[in-house]
């Protein structure tokens, strides 16, 4: 199978700037009928579809944004993407800003064989620098 990473990548900055631009319909477009995002919060809290239509219109205001190293693993029809990004936002006008870590899942479709974004998962990055040296040293392959 070809290299998606190009591919994924673009859905994800079209998304991202429907977000920016405030483009719900753009939005609605690139997000399948049963997404969710959650976000690792204590608690964990989930919005579904409208709910996040919803807030990107109204609520949950992102003005920019930057993605950092991206990864993207073909699976059948779906495609995982994890990048750390760097947000300026706000939600209800509260400062929403600094770094995420996402964790998306993008499923083909069947019929018209398009991307659509079926999940996201938001949570903070660690910061700790020990920790990518520690977990490369549990790699069996070197």
């Amino acid at each position: 199978m070809a290299n998606l990473t190009p591919v994924i990548e673009t859905m994800e900055h079209r998304w991202m700037r429907a977000w920016v631009n405030r483009e719900a319909k753009a939005l609605k477009g690139l997000t399948a009928s049963d997404f969710i995002l959650l976000t690792a919060s204590k608690p964990p809290m989930i919005l579904d579809r409208p709910s996040w239509l919803d807030a990107a219109a109204k609520r949950w205001d992102c003005s920019s944004y930057r993605f950092g190293d991206i990864y993207v693993r073909s699976v059948g029809s779906v495609a995982v993407f994890a990048a750390s990004l760097e947000l300026k936002a706000t939600l209800d006008g509260r400062d929403w800003s600094g770094t995420v870590f996402v964790t998306d899942l993008w499923r083909k479709g069947k019929v018209r064989r398009g991307w659509k974004l079926a999940q996201r998962i938001v949570s903070r990055a660690d910061d700790n620098r020990e920790l990518p040296k520690a977990i490369k040293s549990l790699q069996l392959w070197k």
